[in-house]
């Protein structure tokens, strides 16, 4: 997802493969011109083909993609006002929600750019700054994975995305790609190595497919969704010759409302034959995330980003009222380590979604009270292998290989209900071109 970031030189993002086309991609001298004026843009082509080998519920490759289209401006530069900028991206997805829903059914992410088809506004806002850029108030419409619960070196991997301990619980994934909702974000940096974030949020963007089609809803009377978060940052400067590192902690509340997942509002098992199938409701929910990037090794002269990083996010919420209620992923980088291809990476990663108590209990009761056999949930967990090969500045192409184990958590089988959806590998690769 392209990010609200400082202004390019020339207007051109970094990296961008306009530096490697005649005159900068821009003949005309338009994009330099609107710089000048603190006015830029870029766009990002994600495509990608991936096919189920083995396991889930059919087999079959698929081929989606992602255009996203985004404009920044430096307003202090444009019409004089001091510390106030604007952002605003879009999407243009297609056939992208295929693997996971079609062939899968899982809860996990499969590929971080799967969405309902459309053509839809993502974020839109403005930010002003005060007391030398240390503290920022950004209002507009607004998506919660932009800034929180973020691990910097899972970004490589095509599964890496928001957690599904929120996708899964929160109403409509919460606002999250591909859907943003109103909101305000408060930041305060204290120094260079911390920095404090809270946000509150519309807590329902609405169905992406019927509800907010195109993402334009702007959605206000929903309950919100407020999140925290504190961040401690070591050596991520280009010259710094220690180990980077980034510890975030942080939580949510939202203060919807929601669902028991094994009593009625009596008292009684939802799969109990007297059961009133209503059930009991519950005054908001809540989570807590721990988040550490850490780089292991780091060449001489490279950057935060080189050498060999570890990561790893860890996020629990109450059993009673979420589906999944414990939530981890984790990994390897290896960036920069073959001389012939040093912009190269490759790395390992595992994602675990663990279903929580109340789910697993309902289900043993169902079999109990119908006497019909049938799976019990218990976790969903994917294994991803991935290379990431930079073609030219801002070109990448990334072969990559999946194992998804019990997916959608080990629940049925639609076709035969007393078995669960079988494990299964999926192979793929990625293009990514960056203008």
């Amino acid at each position: 997802m392209i990010e609200a970031a400082a202004e390019p030189s020339d207007g051109i993002p970094v990296p961008s493969i306009a530096t490697s086309l005649p005159a900068n991609g821009d003949p005309a001298g338009l994009r330099k011109w609107l710089s000048e004026r603190g006015v830029t843009y870029g766009a990002v082509y994600t495509g990608e083909a991936l096919g189920n080998v083995s396991g889930g519920i059919r087999q079959g490759a698929l081929y989606g993609g992602k255009l996203e289209m985004a404009v920044s401006a430096n307003l202090e530069k444009l019409i004089g006002w001091q510390g106030l900028s604007f952002f605003s991206n879009a999407f243009q997805i297609h056939r992208t929600s295929g693997p996971r829903d079609q062939h899968f059914m899982s809860m996990i992410t499969i590929s971080n750019i799967e969405a309902f088809s459309s053509t839809r506004l993502s974020e839109l806002w403005f930010e002003q700054k005060f007391f030398d850029d240390r503290f920022s108030t950004r209002i507009g419409q607004l998506t919660t994975d932009a800034e929180f619960f973020i691990s910097d070196y899972s970004r490589m991997f095509i599964s890496s995305d928001w957690p599904t301990i929120m996708g899964a619980n929160i109403p409509s994934g919460g606002p999250a790609y591909p859907l943003a909702t109103p909101g305000v974000r408060w930041k305060f940096d204290a120094n260079a190595n911390w920095s404090m974030l809270v946000g509150l949020y519309n807590g329902d963007p609405g169905n992406q497919a019927f509800v907010n089609r195109t993402g334009t809803n702007f959605r206000v009377n929903d309950p919100p969704l407020l999140m925290g978060e504190i961040q401690h940052r070591t050596h991520q400067e280009k010259d710094s010759r220690g180990l980077a590192g980034i510890v975030r902690l942080g939580g949510w509340h939202h203060f919807g409302k929601f669902d028991d997942l094994r009593f009625d509002d009596a008292g009684l098992s939802l799969a109990h034959p007297l059961s009133s199938g209503t059930a009991r409701r519950f005054r908001g929910t809540r989570g807590i995330y721990g988040i550490i990037d850490q780089q292991l090794y780091r060449p001489e002269g490279g950057g935060p980003d080189s050498g060999i990083s570890v990561f790893s996010r860890i996020s629990g919420t109450p059993s009673d009222r979420n589906l999944v209620n414990f939530f981890m992923d984790g990994g390897v980088v290896f960036s920069g380590m073959l001389p012939a291809r040093p912009d190269d990476k490759f790395g390992a990663s595992f994602i675990y979604a663990g279903i929580s108590d109340r789910a697993r209990a309902l289900d043993r009761e169902a079999i109990a009270f119908s006497g019909i056999a049938q799976p019990i949930r218990a976790y969903e967990m994917t294994i991803e292998l991935s290379y990431q090969a930079q073609i030219k500045t801002g070109w990448t192409m990334q072969p990559l290989f999946q194992y998804i184990i019990h997916p959608g958590g080990h629940v049925p089988d639609p076709v035969s209900p007393s078995a669960a959806i079988k494990s299964g590998a999926l192979l793929g690769v990625r293009s990514t071109v960056a203008f």
